[in-house]
């Protein structure tokens, strides 16, 4: 586990630095969101005529055929029609920068026009200014959540007393830690925001005043929050860190994306005040940059100053430094995308860089929230259904909304298709509809997945042989896995075909072209689809399960897998048959519910047969004793009674009923030795093979004697070589 943690340390680096990259394009959007500033009292005659005449139609149509390049009758063309002009992007940007270079030189004008707007509501009041007003009320804030510190006294106690052992008790301690940080923040905000709304304030006053205490609220709120999940002071009790990252790394972090968040929202709110100075949207565009280079600079800095990891690192071509300098790279690269003016590339750019890290940091802190205590018992950590629900559920989430403000930003309706549509915007929007789709269909199949493999788990312990539950367990056993591949093939098959009609594919010919390639295949395939359907009947008639030793033919073994077409048999010697289910034929299964084992002893002609019997009874009775064969065993083993006289004895027939198990042999083999054991000493002589000689004594003896030296013989001389 903790080699784990220490290879996501390099992720959920890059991971917090992906979430930067949220913060930068925020004041792009604060430009593009905020609403006009209020114009001067009096336009000059000379832009009044100008608005004048871009509203008279008959200009607005000569724009068009200019733009178009066409003569006037022709119908006006739509952007989809028309691929990208780099002309046009190149004038686009030209324009762009001679506006910034305009506004350069006349934002110390409109800056002053909105400093004498400000001073005007200043004179109100008496003068104060409003940072006078913005640490006031800040004071009372900070005094408001003193004061709700000191009410929580009881919830903190309880806060620090939580146990983080279960999933649910790190859920709820988690939840009340996330509430209590919300309320120390409301109460900071009612306190300052609240109290200043108490009062009357010129407009102006109370923008400026209102605008920067919420930011400073934005700025306490992401501290409280990151210092819930990072947990930068977690040698402290009842502390609890949902990243898996190390102590140093969550201190530096907590603390940069808190300086990132808050000069944000102190950006965010400056560049709103400005168009309420009046401030035209060229001016607040050159601010929005100024600002957002203190922002790239507060990140390259939080890049370069991270802890180094260098087990993370083992295994990488790149080092610290050179994936320092790569993020540099990028960040400055985006920022640069951003006063270009390139929008889509920039949101594109931010998008793919900031989409696998809240991936990755997502993943690696739902795991560890919602892991079990119990679940490194084997050495494995199994997966749960909540945790796989959420995680990809959120992932899902993630992608999804990427896709559709991608498709936004690339103005893509992904419900709308028009015949003006060109090829190129089509297939992305097929694209984008495919990946929502392929997300929906693979968070399906891992629940499905994570459900069947439970139950697989569930069903490894062995239960009572012979019992309902031991054949139910064995029979899911081997339902199950071709249960989990028809599934993954039906999903497979059902996210193909939606993700092909997505992309604008006409699915009925390919359904039916692919029916007739079916047919042509199975007339060319015919033992496969042979061997496939004779598994399924198998499988339908309960023929053999997982673990159940069979015969059939030359085959026989016990059955370890089997696939779609073939099954696995293992020999009780050891090698593996692998056997298609069409050449199977009938099947001898030699496990299921119980089985007679038999077998004959031959007991010389002077043996008493009661005697032999009784004998029998008490062996089997004392195998039966056995803790070890006692659970096999249905009946004791008994004597049948006289198989047959043959030339050396009486043979006698034994036998006894056990349950289908691997120790029928060992069993089997401990009644041999029983028997013999208790033979010798009742007196009981196995029968053997004997040769009599008939004759007087010295010819008797000279026969025993020609009979050795003929052994002695065979044994002395070497046969050739």
């Amino acid at each position: 586990m903790v080699m784990r943690l220490k290879f996501l340390l390099m992720k959920i680096s890059r991971t917090s630095i992906a979430a930067m990259l949220i913060l930068f394009v925020g004041i792009s959007a604060a430009t593009a969101q905020m609403p006009d500033a209020p114009a001067p009292a009096e336009q000059p005659p000379n832009v009044q005529h100008f608005i004048t005449l871009m509203s008279d139609p008959d200009v607005q149509k000569w724009l068009q055929h200019v733009a178009r390049g066409a003569n006037p009758e022709a119908p006006p063309s739509t952007s989809a029609e028309v691929g990208p002009s780099f002309a046009a992007s190149t004038m686009r940007f030209r324009a762009h920068a001679a506006a910034m270079v305009d506004s350069a030189h006349s934002f110390p004008s409109e800056a002053m026009r909105g400093a004498a707007l400000l001073e005007q509501d200043i004179k109100t009041i008496g003068g104060t200014r409003p940072i006078v007003l913005v640490v006031a009320f800040v004071a009372a804030g900070l005094a408001a959540q003193w004061v709700f510190w000191w009410i929580s006294a009881g919830w903190r106690s309880w806060m620090a007393e939580a146990s983080f052992t279960t999933v649910w008790q790190r859920i709820i301690a988690l939840t009340a830690r996330l509430l209590w940080a919300a309320f120390y923040v409301l109460s900071f905000g009612l306190g300052s925001i609240g109290f200043f709304l108490l009062f009357d304030w010129p407009p102006i006053v109370r923008e400026i005043v209102v605008g920067f205490l919420f930011a400073v609220v934005i700025y306490r709120l992401a501290s409280a929050v990151l210092d819930v999940f990072l947990a930068p002071r977690s040698n402290e009790k009842g502390h609890f860190r949902v990243v898996p990252i190390s102590d140093e790394t969550a201190g530096h972090w907590a603390k940069r994306l808190s300086y990132l968040v808050g000069w944000y929202a102190f950006g965010w709110v400056t560049i709103r005040l400005l168009g309420t100075l009046g401030l035209s949207i060229a001016a607040r565009q050159l601010a929005a940059y100024f600002l957002g280079f203190i922002l790239l600079g507060i990140a390259i800095e939080a890049i370069w100053r991270r802890p180094p990891h260098s087990s993370a690192l083992q295994g990488s071509r790149i080092g610290l430094n050179g994936r320092n300098w790569l993020w540099t790279a990028y960040l400055t690269g985006i920022w640069l995308l951003w006063v270009a003016g390139a929008t889509t590339l920039f949101w594109v750019m931010v998008v793919c860089a900031a989409l696998p890290g809240a991936i990755v940091l997502t993943k690696a802190s739902i795991n560890n929230i919602l892991r079990r205590s119990g679940v490194e018992e084997d050495g494995h950590n199994r997966v749960t259904v909540a945790s796989v629900v959420v995680e990809r559920g959120i992932r899902a989430a993630l992608i999804v909304a990427a896709i559709l403000f991608l498709a936004d930003v690339m103005d893509v309706r992904l419900t709308e298709m028009t015949m003006q549509d060109s090829p190129a915007l089509r297939l992305l929007r097929g694209v984008l509809s495919a990946g929502i789709i392929l997300l929906v269909v693979d968070l399906a199949w891992n629940v499905v997945k994570v459900l069947i493999d439970r139950k697989m788990g569930d069903t490894e312990a062995a239960l009572e042989i012979g019992s309902e539950r031991e054949r139910r367990r064995t029979r899911l056993r081997t339902l199950l896995p071709i249960l989990r591949n028809f599934v993954m093939i039906l999903f497979a098959a059902i996210a193909i075909m939606m993700a092909l009609s997505s992309l604008g594919i006409e699915i009925g010919p390919l359904i039916a072209g692919a029916g007739v390639v079916g047919v042509a295949i199975g007339f060319g395939a015919q033992t496969v689809v042979k061997d496939i359907i004779s598994g399924m009947f198998y499988l339908l008639d309960d023929a053999f399960r997982i673990g159940e030793y069979i015969q059939s033919g030359s085959y026989k073994g016990t059955v370890e897998a089997f696939s779609l077409r073939s099954v696995k048999l293992r020999h009780h010697r050891g090698p593996i048959f692998i056997v298609p289910f069409s050449e199977l034929g009938a099947i001898q299964n030699m496990s299921r519910d119980w089985s007679v084992v038999k077998f004959l002893l031959s007991v010389s002609y002077e043996s008493d047969v009661a005697q032999v019997k009784a004998i029998t009874k008490a062996v089997g009775k004392a195998l039966y004793d056995d803790p070890e064969f006692q659970p096999f065993i249905i009946e004791n083993l008994k004597m049948k009674g006289v198989e047959e006289i043959t030339d050396i004895g009486i043979k006698l027939s034994f036998g006894m009923t056990l349950k289908p198990t691997q120790l029928q042999s060992a069993i089997r083999r401990r009644a041999y030795a029983m028997l013999r054991e208790a033979f010798n000493a009742q007196g009981i002589k196995i029968a053997v093979p004997t040769v009599q000689v008939a004759g007087g004594k010295e010819e008797g003896l000279a026969a025993a004697a020609q009979q050795a030296l003929a052994k002695h013989n065979a044994v002395a001389v070497p046969g050739p070589a």
